[in-house]
């Protein structure tokens, strides 16, 4: 019995010196232990040669952290951490502050789900928004494990296959895959309803980002961001603006397997990808000057977009066309001109160079290299479609099997 106590008290010293260890207390080795007779002592030595890896693994693991955090890879040279003191009236982004992007984006995406239904919903079928008859395609197992396991679109040769083996004609086979094809597409309601939600928050993003924005000399003057810097205070605001940034793209990131997809899908998760890097690291350095300058000169088109959509879902042609303009105008003047001449030159010419601005202009380079590929398609769509009302199809179409893209839709309208 008293061995036993001795085994028990043991191991929750033991256990409290782990404790200590991972709260970064120094906690000294205990005396007066007396050795354990038996069997109980190699359980003891061996429990020790496990603390003691785990010890070191957790050492090395707090090595590799402080490493990383290092202010030579995050701050301009001459700066450390002890420059961003915080007191009673100053503070400092901190990187755990970021952590509440989870919660945020998951909160993001339940008001998302209740407005769609409560607000889009009801809001798109008073409107005239209405999803078109599809027809459906004919049971038949052949030809849908075909659809599911091998490709949605057949090649000839497999088509002959096909209508050989279900003894059809060819075209009976390629009319059961058009209408397989339009079963999976998403509806216009669906559509109408996402661009809704992504109005709303694009919208409310950049005019609430403008009133922050609007009094402060670094806006107006971009040489003022650098200065005093790392030791610029953090204003709650922009703090709480860049967090919900960051949610905003997080939520995005997660439901993209439910959104409607586009042509462009790939370079829109580049996109997302790159954004977060960039407001991650950008509020981790203190970068927010900057940061919020970048986020507010790309919210300025995107609302646009949005409701040039909504307005094409229910089928105001002549108004939609109108906003569309307006948006490739916007876009192209905030994209490939305020930004690389006026926002991206000064972060280059002001800026001291380090590794941690080195990154950021690896993704703000993605960033313009994407800018350059959409203003190519929108500049399709607005010489080819609106101007001269030619029939091209919309690079941004929902996936490769649209039964007609947007631009499409606007095409025929005009004929």
């Amino acid at each position: 019995m008293l061995w036993n106590c001795k085994v028990l008290g043991r191991e929750m010293n033991e256990t409290f010196f782990l404790i200590r260890f991972l709260k970064g207390l120094h906690y000294p080795p205990e005396d007066g232990h007396k050795l354990l007779p038996g069997s109980l002592v190699g359980k003891s030595v061996h429990c020790g040669r496990i603390h003691q890896g785990f010890r070191r693994a957790v050492g090395t693991r707090m090595g590799l952290l402080e490493e990383f955090w290092h202010h030579k890879y995050w701050l301009p040279p001459g700066a450390t951490w002890e420059d961003m003191k915080e007191s009673a009236d100053i503070h400092y982004p901190k990187p755990q502050d970021l952590l509440l992007c989870i919660p945020g984006a998951l909160i993001l995406i339940i008001v998302r789900y209740i407005f769609e239904r409560t607000i889009a919903l009801p809001l798109g079928r008073r409107l005239g928004v209405s999803n078109k008859p599809r027809r459906k395609a004919q049971p038949n197992a052949t030809l849908e494990d075909f659809y599911n396991l091998i490709g949605r679109t057949p090649k000839e040769e497999d088509l002959i296959s096909l209508a050989k083996q279900n003894d059809l004609p060819v075209k009976k086979v390629e009319t059961w895959f058009r209408h397989r094809r339009a079963q999976d597409r998403p509806r216009l309601m669906k559509k109408f309803c996402e661009a809704s939600w992504r109005f709303i928050f694009y919208f409310t993003s950049f005019f609430s980002g403008l009133a922050l924005l609007y009094d402060k000399p670094w806006f107006w003057d971009h040489t003022v961001c650098w200065v005093s810097f790392p030791q610029q205070p953090l204003l709650p605001a922009l703090g709480w603006f860049y967090l919900l940034e960051l949610s905003f793209y997080c939520s995005l990131v997660a439901t993209l397997p439910f959104d409607v997809k586009r042509k462009d899908f790939k370079e829109q998760i580049i996109h997302h990808i790159a954004t977060i890097t960039l407001i991650f690291v950008s509020y981790c350095a203190n970068l927010i000057r900057f940061g919020m300058i970048v986020m507010l000169v790309h919210d300025a088109s995107d609302y646009i977009l949005e409701l040039a959509k909504m307005l094409h879902y229910m089928k105001w042609k002549r108004v939609c066309e109108a906003v569309f303009v307006v948006f490739a105008v916007v876009f192209i003047s905030s994209r490939l001109v305020i930004f690389p001449i006026i926002t991206y030159y000064y972060f280059l010419t002001k800026f001291q160079m380090f590794l941690l601005s080195c990154l950021i202009n690896a993704f703000l380079m993605i960033l313009q290299l994407l800018h350059i590929f959409w203003s190519y398609l929108i500049l399709q769509m607005v010489f080819g479609v609106v101007l001269h009302g030619a029939k091209r199809k919309d690079a941004r179409s929902d996936t490769e099997e649209s039964d007609r893209s947007e631009a499409e839709d606007l095409a025929k309208s005009k004929e």
